[in-house]
């Protein structure tokens, strides 16, 4: 018997697979599986490679669904003209374990992670935010204006980069997603969502606490690295993703000190309100029941 081919999906295909609002409610209902034991989702393995980077294995598992993530993200293909982060998703049967299908890794990391910045938005954040500014320029900041231009229609949305200029690019070259696209030096008085996505090793934004300003941590995902200065989390409601990974790798909340036990996971959040109207962090590190969570939103489109 010849063994059936599986499908396997490039990066404009998986990202028509994963639809924002689809997105956010399989997080949810992943959010609450992760949490009540019903997924899966050992810490993330890390092997390095001998002339550097790192390849990352995140495997997660649900009685309907199995993945496993392999990524490979070297900082130097930058120098190369190449993409730094390159991967698969493999998706298998819960009951059986077959193969079902293969995602593009990058894709599923990008839009995964703008979809739980939209889930913590939802649950944390203004009802109906007006103004986002989103600092950042690569391709974490684009995954989340996608996912403002989906899920918030005519938000307005100010982009901040390492240069001006670098910002009025950004803004020119993805006005086709319909949304009042604007460049700025630093974040306007009057944004309600503040969202960090670079890798900097140095704070970004270090404004203090307001309780009309949710702020949502990307792209921090190493101990070593920090958007968030301690001046902003101090005061602030903190809440994490994942509370097991972010202990050893949200560096906004490491290096500041931060008292653990003051964190919540988001999952408190949405399982019982985020209570009385405060200022908010919401830091996010990723694991592998997300990428569970995505690959449920393709299977519903896959025949």
């Amino acid at each position: 018997m010849t063994a059936k081919a599986i499908k396997t999906f490039n990066a404009a295909q998986t990202a028509d697979l994963l639809d924002f609002p689809g997105m956010v409610e399989m997080l949810a209902q992943a959010a609450a599986d992760y949490a009540h034991g019903e997924i899966t989702a050992p810490e993330r393995q890390v092997v390095a490679y001998p002339q550097g980077g790192v390849m990352l294995s995140m495997p997660a598992t649900a009685p309907d669904i199995g993945i496993h993530k392999l990524v490979n993200v070297v900082a130097s293909n930058r120098e190369r003209g190449l993409p730094t982060i390159h991967g698969v998703v493999t998706a298998y049967d819960g009951a059986t374990g077959q193969e079902r299908f293969v995602l593009d890794g990058p894709t599923v990391t990008a839009r995964r992670t703008a979809a739980v910045s939209m889930l913590g938005l939802r649950t944390l954040g203004p009802s109906a935010p007006r103004h986002a500014a989103v600092i950042g320029t690569g391709t974490q900041a684009l995954g989340h204006v996608q996912a403002l231009a989906a899920l918030y229609p005519g938000l307005c949305v100010t982009l901040i980069g390492r240069s001006i200029e670098k910002a009025q690019a950004f803004a020119r070259d993805h006005e086709d997603l319909g949304l009042p696209l604007r460049a700025d030096a630093s974040v306007p008085d009057d944004a309600d969502v503040v969202i960090t996505a670079t890798t900097s090793p140095e704070p970004v934004y270090a404004l203090p606490p307001r309780p009309d300003r949710l702020v949502i941590g990307v792209g921090a995902y190493r101990a070593d690295l920090a958007e968030i200065a301690p001046a902003t989390l101090e005061g602030s409601q903190l809440y994490v993703d994942d509370l097991a990974g972010a202990k050893h790798e949200a560096g906004d909340y490491i290096q500041a000190g931060v008292d653990w036990r003051a964190v919540r996971a988001l999952i408190h959040a949405l399982e019982n309100g985020a209570g009385t109207a405060g200022a908010r962090v919401f830091k996010t590190v990723g694991c592998a029941a997300w990428d569970l969570a995505a690959a449920r939103c393709a299977l519903r489109k896959i025949k």
